[in-house]
């Protein structure tokens, strides 16, 4: 992400804070260029898959855009001192790219969901988007082995905007791996974003969006799928933001210990050897090795 973002580091990941016409802006800049350049939202519970994934936060920390999705982020920023502007979660803001997108005559290419989801969801957002022009779509459902074809596919539909709905972490590691190969200016990770814009999914009544609680619009439709993400994992979350809080606090202290006298500089004429503790000393009289020894002597290759 460019230096000159203002970010909020939730559980290590940089997450822009921007205002909705910001993120417009940065959106428009990488449309702009060749690319290709990764765009992903992250909630509190891709923030705990990070936690607990080096791969996946690794792409988190390292894609070009970062934007903030949900209450739980809210608060999380909020307790670090850098509130977030707006909530700029998938599913209200990934219309606004794809607006952009037609706006500079990039066809995008949707992969995701089950059976027609893409077909259906492109249809849909062609009708609230003048000017957007689908590429394809594919189901999300294949294997590993079939991704550089899936690529393949994508790059000789001529799409320049890549929407990828696979869900956490699988949409974002795929892109890692396979966006270059697509050849897209922008790739955007969309979790359940083309369920709702295809109609299969609903979403949460216009004031649960507004107050924060549209994940429990969603935990009352689907408790079992949901339950272990919300209820379990929102608190979760919240415990590893405030442990991150508490370190952060500490660390300026650490500036405050005396500082530690410096070594005395070796003489010229010794040359100091690092040696492994299974090694033997050699007796500075006589050069030897003692006849005690013990371990086997072997050099370990790291």
């Amino acid at each position: 992400m460019p230096s000159d973002i203002p970010t909020a580091p939730i559980l290590g990941i940089p997450v822009a804070r921007l205002t909705l016409d910001q993120a417009r802006d940065e959106v428009g800049r990488l449309l702009d260029q060749p690319g290709p350049a990764l765009l992903c939202y992250v909630n509190a519970h891709s923030a705990n898959l990070a936690a607990t994934e080096p791969a996946y936060h690794r792409v988190l920390r390292d894609a070009d855009l970062v934007l903030n999705d949900g209450s739980g982020m809210a608060m999380a920023a909020r307790w670090h001192g850098t509130p977030f502007p707006t909530n700029l979660n998938g599913t209200d803001f990934t219309p606004e790219v794809l607006r952009l997108a037609a706006d500079r005559e990039l066809s995008v290419f949707f992969l995701g969901g089950r059976d027609e989801v893409g077909v259906l969801a492109a249809a849909r957002l062609a009708d609230r988007i003048p000017g957007l022009r689908s590429a394809g779509s594919l189901p999300g459902y294949f294997s590993a082995a079939d991704g550089p074809a899936v690529a393949a596919r994508i790059k000789a539909s001529g799409a320049g905007v890549l929407v990828v709905g696979m869900g956490n972490p699988r949409q974002e590691l795929w892109l890692a791996r396979h966006l270059p190969a697509t050849g897209v200016r922008l790739g955007v990770a969309v979790g359940a974003f083309l369920d709702f814009a295809s109609g299969r999914t609903s979403r949460a009544p216009s004031w649960m969006r507004r107050t924060g609680v549209e994940w429990l619009f969603r935990l009352c439709r689907e408790p079992r799928r949901l339950f272990r993400r919300y209820v379990l994992g929102n608190p979760l979350f919240l415990v590893r933001v405030a442990r991150e809080r508490v370190r952060s606090a500490r660390r300026p202290q650490d500036s405050l210990a005396p500082a530690r006298e410096p070594m005395a500089p070796a003489p010229t004429h010794h040359v100091d050897v690092v040696r492994r503790t299974d090694e033997r000393p050699v007796d500075p009289r006589s050069g030897r090795l003692p006849h005690a020894a013990s371990g086997d002597g072997r050099r370990e290759d790291l």
